[in-house]
Parts: structure tokens; sequence; C-alpha cells
């Protein structure tokens, strides 16, 4: 048998390339290998960023830019609802411009939970949620109310009910209420009744809060609101603080700063909310401040026309008006951080900032008016447009898009 031997050359660069190709396949199943791992790496990371943003949510959510879209927005027709309020029923009341209902608010590097109302509803079947606070609080409310109803077609299963200071709605197929109830400075005072008030003069009993408390008592989720009536009108403005009671014949007025009397009624309502609350059963939001725009120089504008035609939000980021007082919000921080040892947690909804770019959101004239207003004074917006509410649809529904996130994601 002859055997045909290749040449020493050719046996050599056989054998090299053997050798290549072996050390070749090495290499690339090498690679393959780091590359699944940094993979994985990279999975692993990205669910602690996942994790991390988690924990963040709020801060993450309060921070982002307004975007038009005249696509998903508004949640609902102002017009079609039954339960808006007049004073924030913009377009009803001769707004012609209804961009103001088109912007969403749009967080960075993530989004809110898309809003459902009939999932919320049935989160709060069988159950009871009460806004809390003043006629900005009620602001939220009838947004909220707004936002479900339409998921309500037949109009026997929902009602409205006014007694008092409470204010109700029920989804009666879902035994579901939202209530609004009328206690602006959180703790009993001069001004409890949600008509006959007056807002220059400010008289709160420093121990009383019980009259309010049983009011929600047996809430499942509260949401309150104080910001708007700890705010001075004027700069030497002050409040009255009322100790005892002249029923027993004990009754001390002192006087001091309204920031003293925030701190006052806090320390009232802390103190209750922890021998109080079930923590087992009961939700507590505190909602941000709610920033006004009666001062047109904050963005470049002219004061006398306040927010009066004003139909685009400001730009800037980061924008913070010089008339917004973030401080009160780090105060309430500070109060509520004594009830975690108990178990209690009080979620802030941070809305302060972004509210702050809406300039354009304010109902300004158009709203209802006790007395109509003649054409000399709708041109005279300094004295009676209206930068402290909202039109509705509009900012308010944001803020209860982090209130959703919370009850059904959280």
């Amino acid at each position: 048998m002859t055997v045909l031997h290749a040449p020493v050359g050719v046996r050599s660069i056989v054998t090299s390339l053997v050798a290549f190709f072996i050390l070749a396949s090495s290499i690339v199943f090498l690679l393959d290998r780091g590359q699944e791992e940094q993979v994985q790496m990279a999975v692993e990371h990205g669910r602690q960023e996942v994790q991390g943003d988690a924990s963040n949510e709020e801060r993450n959510w309060s921070r982002g830019r307004w975007v038009y879209d005249n696509v998903s927005r508004p949640l609902y027709n102002g017009l079609k609802c039954a339960f808006i309020f007049p004073e924030v029923a913009c377009d009803k009341y001769g707004r012609k411009d209804v961009m103001y209902q088109h912007w969403r608010w749009q967080p960075h590097g993530c989004d809110l939970p898309r809003f459902d109302a009939i999932e919320l509803l049935e989160k709060l079947r069988n159950k009871r949620l009460v806004f809390v606070g003043d006629s900005v609080n009620r602001n939220q409310w009838v947004s909220l109310v707004c936002m479900v109803e339409a998921s309500i077609p037949d109009d026997r299963l929902k009602i409205r009910i006014f007694n008092g200071s409470l204010i109700s709605f029920k989804a009666l197929e879902y035994n579901a209420t939202i209530d609004f109830y009328w206690s602006p400075l959180l703790v009993e005072s001069n001004s409890d009744n949600p008509i006959i008030h007056r807002v220059e003069y400010r008289i709160i009993r420093a121990d009383r809060i019980e009259k309010h408390a049983s009011v929600w008592r047996d809430a499942d989720i509260i949401v309150f609101n104080s910001y708007l009536w700890w705010r001075k009108q004027k700069d030497d403005m002050r409040m009255k603080v009322m100790y005892g009671s002249f029923e027993d014949g004990d009754a001390k007025l002192d006087e001091m700063e309204m920031v003293d009397g925030f701190e006052i009624a806090l320390k009232k309502l802390t103190e209750w909310l922890g021998e109080n609350i079930d923590k087992n059963k009961t939700r507590i939001f505190f909602a941000g401040s709610s920033p006004t725009h009666s001062w047109a120089s904050n963005w470049g504008g002219e004061d006398k026309n306040k927010c009066l035609n004003e139909t685009e939000p400001i730009y800037k980021t980061g924008y913070k008006a010089a008339t917004t007082d973030y401080s009160l919000m780090a105060t309430a921080k500070s109060f509520f951080r004594t009830l975690e040892p108990k178990g209690i947690h009080v979620q802030i909804l941070n809305i302060t900032e972004l509210s702050d770019y809406r300039k354009d959101g304010h109902p300004t004239v158009f709203r209802r008016q006790f007395v109509p207003l003649t054409k000399e004074q709708i041109a005279d917006p300094a004295s009676y447009a209206d930068c402290t509410h909202w039109c509705l649809p509009g900012v308010p529904d944001v803020w209860n898009e982090f209130l959703y996130g919370y009850l059904v994601h959280k």
C-alpha cells in the first residue's frame, strides 16, 4: 500500500491552521460566555435600577415636563360631567382657548400609571375616601369625581349628597364613597363654615380637632390639604390661637405668625393620627402646596394682568416662583415623620413644582360669579381674576393620577 505523505512545508501550514482555528474557537467561546455574563449583569443592574426607581417613585413622578397631548387629554369632558362645580368649569363660563385641557405631565425617566377609572372604583369597592381641607382640596375632589363618574353610564348608580361641610359622591354599584370635608385649618376654627368665613381673619382652637376628626375617623383613605389658608394675604398679617374655651371660662387668645399656627395645627393633627388611626386599615396622604399665579412678574409678565390670557405653561426647567412657599411642606414632613415609629406613614403628594409651571391653568374671570362681572371688571384682572383655583379638566387631574398610582400600583 502506498502512503502519500505531504511535503514537510505543507504539513507545517496545515498544523498551524488547525492550531489557529482551535485557538479562535476558544476565544469566541470565551467571548460569548463573557457577553452572556455581561448581559446577565446588565439585567441584574437593570433590576436594581427598577427597584431603586420604585423606592423613589414619587420623587420621579414629581420631576418632569408638560407635554401637549390632544389625543389622550383631557381624561374627561368637563361639559358632560354632571358633578363639576361652576367655579372651575371655565369653558362653560366663557373661556375660549382649551389648550389648558390638553397638557399631560411626563415625569423624567418614567411614566405615570395610566389612569383606569374602573380599576380605581374596584379598589374603592366597599371603601370610603375622604378629602379634608379647603377649596383647593375641593378642586381636587371635583376632579376625581369627574374622572370616575364617566365610567358609570347609568345615572341611577351615582349620586351626590350635600350635608353641611360634607359633600359625598357615591358609586352605588361599587358601594364606594368619595367625600370632601371642609376643614381649611385642620383643627377647629372660626372658618369652619364652608360658606360664611373671613379669609383675612383667622382663629384656631389649638386643642380642638375632634369635631372634624369624627367625620374622617372611619375612612379607609384620607387626603389632607392645608396650605392656602396659612399664607399671608399681606405682609403684616397674623392670626390668633385660642386655648381653653369660653364655656369653661378659661379662654385665652394668643396672637402669632401664620407659620406658628400651622405648626400648632400639625402637632394636634399628628397627635390625633398617632392615637386613633388603624395603620392596618387607613392610608393617609397630605397634598403638597398648590401654587398661585397672581404675580405675573414672576414669569416676566405684568402684575396688573395676574394670570389672565395665559395659554401655555412656563417652560423653564426647575422654575420655582418667588411667591411659592416650599417650606411649609418641609414643616409638614417633619411632623409626619414622628409617626413612622408607630408604623403610620403619611405619603406626601408632591405636586407643587409641576403645578408651579401652569400659569395658564386658572379660571381667571371665566367662572361663575355671585354677581356677573361687567366689561370694566373683566378688564381689571388684578381685582377679579382667580389665579388660585384650577380649571377642570386640568392640573388637579394629574394630582389624582399621582393618588391613583399610589392606591392601585403601590
